[in-house]
């Protein structure tokens, strides 16, 4: 069993940055594929960002490209999620989650939502000028 905690989230401005953390603990993590998802009320979770398990390989959903940037320290057991440029219609909770097929990912379109497993409680992403 893997627990999730994210952190980091926050009130910011339009255009603002935020650094969202997550820290895995209870399995090796190393050997398995990270996710990043956002949701808001009423929507399922949308993944938008992934790595894998060495970090080569990055997936960013098209409402993202550009402006996050995932990344993992497998000697931390932490995924981070560096975000830019936030606008309002990136608010939401994001939670991280783990790969649960241990698949070595060689390439962005082979991730995908049903990979993953439940996330962390989440924080809380909200832009708002």
């Amino acid at each position: 069993q893997v627990q999730l905690v994210e952190t980091g989230g926050g009130w910011v401005q339009p255009g603002d940055s935020l650094r969202l953390t997550c820290v895995a603990s209870g399995r090796a993590f190393g050997d398995y594929a990270m996710g990043w998802f956002r949701q808001v009320p009423g929507n399922k979770r949308e993944l938008i960002a992934a790595i894998s398990k060495s970090g080569i390989t990055t997936y960013y959903a098209d409402s993202v490209k550009g402006r996050f940037t995932v990344s993992r320290d497998n000697a931390k057991n932490t995924v981070y999620l560096q975000m830019n440029g936030l606008k309002p219609e990136d608010t939401a909770v994001y939670h991280c989650a783990v790969d649960t097929t241990g698949r070595a990912y060689a390439s962005a379109s082979q991730f995908g939502t049903a990979e993953f497993g439940a996330g962390g409680q989440g924080t809380q992403v909200t832009v708002s000028s």
